[in-house]
């Protein structure tokens, strides 16, 4: 089992930043994969960031490139989403998973999520 706690939503402005965090425990080592989704209201959950354990390699959907850094502190077992340059659009519920076969795989475990907020 690995249990994750999301922390660091809330309201900003257009323009603004936000910094996600993901803490990860149990047995870590059996999910190489973590990733960053969001579920919109009335829209299905998307992918917005994934990262590697273990090479600290990473995929960003198109919609956040040059926006959202995704980033890992293996010794905390934490994995960050920084969001810079906030839109209204970015909305949402942002999740933490952990998945186990490449970055935009399958991901079995889930966080309770974080509600970041924009606004105009």
């Amino acid at each position: 089992q690995v249990q994750l706690v999301e922390s660091g939503g809330g309201l900003v402005q257009a323009g603004g930043s936000l910094r996600l965090s993901c803490a990860a425990s149990g047995r870590t080592s059996s999910r190489n994969y973590m990733g960053w989704f969001r579920q919109a209201p009335g829209k299905e959950r998307e992918f917005v960031a994934a990262i590697s354990w273990s090479s600290g390699a990473a995929d960003y959907t198109d919609a956040v490139k040059g926006r959202f850094v995704i980033s890992r502190d293996n010794a905390k077992n934490t994995v960050y989403l920084q969001m810079n340059s906030l839109k209204p659009e970015d909305t949402a519920v942002y999740y933490c998973a952990a998945g186990i076969n490449r970055l935009r795989g399958v991901y079995d475990y889930w966080g309770q999520g974080t509600q970041v907020t924009v606004s105009s």
